[in-house]
């Protein structure tokens, strides 16, 4: 069984197939230490919309993140796409 199976995204709680990185969701640059795998394309989206020092405030519950309309547009948008879906991030 691979590393990756069973593997689900910290942030829209989709499956991850081949496309994988890790977030630390309080940034090192404030002290952060864990990280959660998420898709890149969920990556970038967080840090499009939130500054280190926001993530800091928030912490490591995405719940608190999917509260925002943007990320919540954003994963219902992503949650019908397959798993190593990617597309361009914009504002």
């Amino acid at each position: 069984m691979g590393e990756r199976e069973n593997l689900t995204c910290w942030l829209c709680e989709r499956p991850i197939a081949t496309r994988l990185q890790w977030h630390h969701p309080v940034p090192k640059s404030k002290k952060g230490r864990t990280t959660v795998p998420v898709h890149p394309i969920c990556h970038k989206t967080i840090h499009l919309h939130f500054t280190n020092a926001e993530l800091a405030r928030i912490g490591d519950d995405p719940a608190a993140l999917r509260e925002s309309p943007a990320i919540a547009r954003f994963v219902r948008w992503i949650s019908g796409k397959p798993p190593d879906f990617h597309a361009p991030v914009r504002r």
